[in-house]
């Protein structure tokens, strides 16, 4: 017969590290409950420094209160706060510490030193703790009002639970995500997250605002699509106030920051009222961006219900929820396009078109000096010049573009030298990329030939932008990115950017191209030279940015041979060398280097080469674009030589602004039809792109890329001295 086990009382060590393996379980858990230590103590700038993950090294400093010398001695030991005296006050709790076991859990699974000063003290001191206690005195030391908080070695003594944690990378993903949520909750915080020894990836700056935080945090892409939505309800003693992205924006990984009472919680039932919201409006699978910050009565919440605070329970749980899906429903409804808050959020105040069309509406006497054209299709400088082509011209020029066509198709075909190559990135394969439909009415015609000519400059063939990624799960919706780097690009286009040439450009009237290099363009009754080819490269430089691992392919019907464009290119730029031993060595040299970079050119520029050292697609920047490509050798010599390989973010910075420079040349033959064909994609796919996108460095006020030459008020005055 089996005999009952004895019941004996666990010893104290075990009872700490069972309660610790609950509290901490991972990098992340410990750092939010240092955070929340930190923001109790008011602190206004929260450091935070990680190594390996947090595993190795995890520090967090803050500029709040500090800890008293006194209570160094008891501050690790469990059942230890300064927030709560009795239970009763755990009902109206209104900080995010109460139970006093966080120092004490992390103490018992890692070694941690604490380095603290208060207001009033002359100095700080310093700490060190092992199983909630103090090694040694604390000793006196150099220091800033506040308290620095260190923890090394995490999990050191329990290797079952660090074992079972992913990689350090992904804990470093976990450590993001929580300071993402609580630095866009508590934005008049400055918070700063960096891995040891390198870049900060995270830092919001002292008394920001939430929607500035969300732009440093989760991109210009989320900011952008913004709805605020607040509720108030007295029966329920309930306020909400948060952000959320609006029916144009999707992403395949939803992210929900929510909010009780000030804490980062997670409540099914909430969740899965905004999951069915966004069900009739987004696609399938595809998730919103939503942050919200519900405020309760504190005796209606019952914080104390999970280990590591992750849950909380409160009362009239499905009426709180269906109001706030009621809620969010109606902004839902009620919202506007994510273009118009673009526009809004960029231009600031109404323009002048807008006033002077709201008076010309309303009845108001409006000056002939004040009139502006607001269609560029009334009339157009054009009607001053005689362009227009007979029928018979028309039809000629089509047979003899088809005729060139054919013939070097069967030049392709016969002679594989490299002198051919330069031809290749000339000339269009009719076959597979030119469909003139020669029935068409004249004017049909006339305007195929121009588009035809402007898209199909060398062997390329269009792949739909939705179809152009790595992963095919990303079929229908973009792909943010992840990449601090990128973000941190995209935040400094945005710091340089000028409102009063974003407000020019984004209501900008095309009026003509004077050569491929300079434009005409109007805004309100003023009239100004534009720098296309300088404008142009600042567009296509933003566009990399936001548009990044998100670009279509323009696919090479004929794959082109790196070492022979290199070749090329090195030709153009070393004139003075002669040995064409040590240029074909170089690009050799050259193509070995662009190879090993393949991977990371295809998955984020749709820049796609094969083993065998030849090109196969470029990046679709803009639909209907392609690059001159008698520039591709010299553009492919610049990314070897130009381009930072070392560095991330200069490695991205500088590939991007080659491939700018590269797809902003203009095509420079004087023939006719190639200047009509360049015109015509300067006005009908470049400008209508920096009307809508562009966002104008401050730079192009002084430099003359937008210079005003003509004003209609300024003229009438000359006019009436006459």
């Amino acid at each position: 017969m089996v005999e009952p086990g004895v019941i004996r009382k666990l010893d104290e060590d075990v009872v700490n590290r069972i309660a610790a393996g609950e509290i901490v379980q991972r990098p992340a858990n410990a750092l939010k409950e240092l955070m929340e230590n930190s923001l109790d103590a008011k602190a206004t700038n929260i450091v935070i420094t990680v190594k390996a993950g947090g595993l190795k090294y995890l520090q967090i400093q803050d500029n709040g209160t500090g800890i008293r010398f006194e209570d160094l001695n008891i501050v690790c030991e469990r059942f230890t706060t300064s927030k709560l005296r009795e239970y009763d006050d755990l009902q109206v709790i209104g900080t995010y510490g109460f139970r006093g076991e966080a120092l004490a859990s992390i103490s018992h699974i890692a070694h941690l030193t604490i380095l603290t000063k208060t207001d009033g003290s002359k100095c700080a001191y310093k700490a060190s703790y092992e199983n909630g206690k103090l090694k040694g005195l604390p000793k006196p030391c150099a220091g800033n009002n506040g308290t620095q908080i260190t923890v090394e070695d995490l999990f050191y003594n329990v290797v079952a639970r660090k074992r079972a944690l992913r990689s350090p990378n992904e804990e470093y993903t976990h450590i993001m995500e929580v300071v993402g949520g609580y630095a866009i909750h508590n934005s008049h915080v400055g918070f700063t997250l960096k891995k040891f020894g390198e870049n900060t990836d995270i830092k919001t700056p002292i008394n920001s605002t939430t929607v500035e935080n969300i732009r440093v945090i989760h991109g210009n892409s989320i900011a952008r699509e913004l709805l605020e939505i607040e509720l108030k309800d007295e029966t329920l003693k309930m306020s909400v106030h948060g952000f959320i992205t609006n029916v144009n924006y999707s992403n395949r990984k939803g992210t929900l920051l929510l909010f009780i009472n000030h804490r980062l919680v997670d409540c099914v039932s909430i969740r899965k009222a905004l999951d069915a919201v966004y069900a009739t409006y987004l696609p399938k699978n595809a998730h919103s961006f939503v942050y919200l910050s519900i405020e309760l009565d504190p005796r209606n919440v019952d914080v104390n219900v999970h280990p590591t605070k992750h849950e909380v329970q409160f009362l009239y749980e499905e009426q709180v929820v269906e109001r706030i899906k009621c809620c969010v429903e109606s902004k839902l409804i009620s919202c506007n396009s994510s273009r118009v808050m673009y526009t809004q959020a960029r231009l600031p105040g109404a323009t002048a078109v807008e006033e002077i069309v709201k008076k010309t509406t309303d009845g108001a006497k409006v000056y002939a000096k004040d009139l502006v054209r607001v269609s560029s299709d009334t009339q157009k400088i054009d009607k001053f010049f005689l362009i227009a082509a007979k029928n018979d011209e028309i039809q000629n020029e089509i047979k003899n573009i088809h005729k060139e066509m054919e013939a070097d198709v069967e030049t392709r075909e016969n002679d594989k030298e490299r002198t051919d190559i330069r031809n290749e990135t000339e000339v269009m394969n009719p076959e597979e990329n030119s469909e003139l439909d020669i029935e068409n009415s004249p004017k049909e015609v006339e305007r195929s030939i121009w588009k035809d000519i402007n898209i199909n400059q060398a062997n390329l063939s269009y792949i739909d932008p939705k179809e152009s990624f790595k992963t095919r799960q990303f079929k229908y919706e973009r792909v943010e990115t992840k990449l601090t780097s990128v973000k941190q690009l995209r935040v400094a286009v945005e710091d340089r950017v000028s409102r009063n040439l974003r407000e020019i450009l984004a209501n900008l009237i095309f009026i003509a191209c004077i050569d491929c290099h300079k434009s005409l363009l109007q805004h309100s009754t003023k009239l100004y030279l534009c720098d296309t080819t300088r404008i142009s490269e600042e567009l296509f430089y933003e566009t990399i940015l936001y548009d990044f691992q998100n670009f279509g392919l323009v696919k090479m019907s004929n794959p082109l041979p790196l070492e022979e464009l290199f070749v090329l290119g090195l030709n153009t730029n070393e004139r003075e060398c002669k040995d064409e031993g040590d240029l074909r060595a170089m690009a050799k040299e050259m193509t070995k280097h662009l190879l090993s970079k393949k991977a990371m050119l295809l998955e984020y520029f749709s820049f796609e080469l094969n083993d065998e050292g030849e090109l196969l697609a470029l990046p679709l920047l803009l639909d209907g674009h392609t690059p001159f490509m008698g520039a591709l050798p010299i553009y492919l010599v610049r990314l070897v030589t130009e381009v930072n390989w070392d560095s991330e973010k200069e490695c991205f910075d500088t590939l991007s602004r080659q491939t700018a420079i590269f797809y902003s040349q203009p095509n420079p033959d004087d023939n006719e039809n190639v200047l009509k064909s360049e015109f015509w994609k300067q006005e009908h796919i470049i400008f209508p792109a920096i009307r809508r996108y562009f966002l104008p460095p401050t730079s192009f006020v002084d430099s003359g890329a937008i210079l005003q030459i003509a004003s209609l008020s300024d003229l009438y005055k000359v006019f009436e001295r006459c």
